[in-house]
């Protein structure tokens, strides 16, 4: 993994060197490195062979790593920008799936006119040209291949999507809102929140793996982002009427993933403040042990962090909205 710190952007001419912010704090037996590009959003991250995929929301694109430790970008650009709360939109995952990549485009940006990639799955092929499989989505977040097409977290329709190849679609669920404990949201706005009352957010399903023929998905938990309401759940690939909760009390769970000992990744974005937003260094990587259950943070003090990537038995990639890629190795 080492040579990923010799990356360098071929389009924009950016080395990737050591970031000037406070760095993250990997756990005990863990190795961390941190590089960086200024102006960057790095959101998706994948294998691709010996090479990494990474999607840079900032500026639309698509980054391989050639064998000489270039990041090249490749396809087209796509459509970027924030979006209505402000955050960056634009290509949030992308895959090698046979001869193909495969792109989940995120919603219509606020400062830009509809486009036919927006919202939608899109598949590349090795000549660039573009192809969209479905974009009958309201904000794909993120999907894995299967095989008979892929499954699709639709994080604006709080559903997960089966997507044929040909783009027919079946939703596998639709998930229910998630109720607040009465109190709960009182400290934060007692105009508003009568102590005692319930609330109930939307579920906001964000990061999915599949696992043992399981479908992992991370509820982020809708605004405000409480502290601790965000969950892991589970379904069957063929769908189900109600989902099975695998783990719960994170803090906005944007990403999973599965170690090879059957370890269970989770990506935390943070904690949020109304005023504020999501705190800076409030994101970590957490581990959820197979059989004992128990959790341990192997990342700390991440800022907006958005995947997680298994690379091999000892090594994690970890992007952020801060352009940074964090690699951490188990000594």
């Amino acid at each position: 993994m080492r040579p990923l710190l010799a990356l360098i952007v071929a389009a924009g001419g950016l080395l990737l060197a050591g970031s000037a912010a406070a760095e993250p704090v990997a756990a005990a037996g863990y190795r961390l490195e941190t590089v960086d590009v200024p102006g960057a959003a790095f959101a998706g991250l994948a294998r691709d062979g010996g090479s990494l995929l990474v999607t840079d929301l900032a500026r639309g694109r698509l980054y391989r790593r050639e064998e000489d430790g270039r990041l090249v970008a490749f396809g087209p650009i796509f459509p970027h920008g924030p979006d209505v709360i402000g955050d960056p939109t634009g290509p949030y995952r992308a895959a090698r799936v046979g001869v193909e990549f495969i792109v989940a485009q995120g919603w219509t940006p606020t400062n830009a006119d509809e486009n036919q990639l927006d919202h939608s799955l899109v598949a590349i092929d090795d000549a660039g040209k573009t192809r969209v499989i479905s974009n009958d989505f309201w904000n794909p977040f993120d999907f894995v291949a299967a095989d008979q097409g892929f499954y699709v977290v639709d994080a604006a329709r709080n559903s997960v999507e089966h997507v044929q190849p040909d783009g027919r679609k079946k939703t596998l669920i639709s998930f229910r809102r998630l109720p607040q404990a009465a109190g709960r949201l009182h400290s934060l706005s007692p105009t508003e929140f009568e102590a005692g009352s319930g609330y109930e957010v939307d579920a906001v399903p964000t990061g999915i793996a599949l696992h043992q023929g399981r479908l992992y998905v991370a509820l982020f938990g809708g605004f405000p982002f409480l502290a601790g309401a965000g969950k892991v759940v589970s379904i069957p690939t063929m769908g189900a009427s109600e989902p099975r909760l695998e783990a719960e009390g994170f803090n906005a769970p944007v990403a999973i993933a599965f170690a090879g000992d059957g370890g269970m990744l989770v990506l935390e974005h943070g904690t949020y403040n109304q005023k504020q937003g999501f705190a800076k260094g409030s994101g970590r990587l957490l581990r959820i042990d197979a059989a004992t259950k128990s959790r341990s943070t192997i990342l700390d003090g991440l800022i907006r962090p958005v995947s997680v990537l298994v690379w091999d038995e000892r090594q994690l990639v970890v992007s952020d909205l801060a352009g940074n890629l964090h690699l951490l190795t188990r000594q």
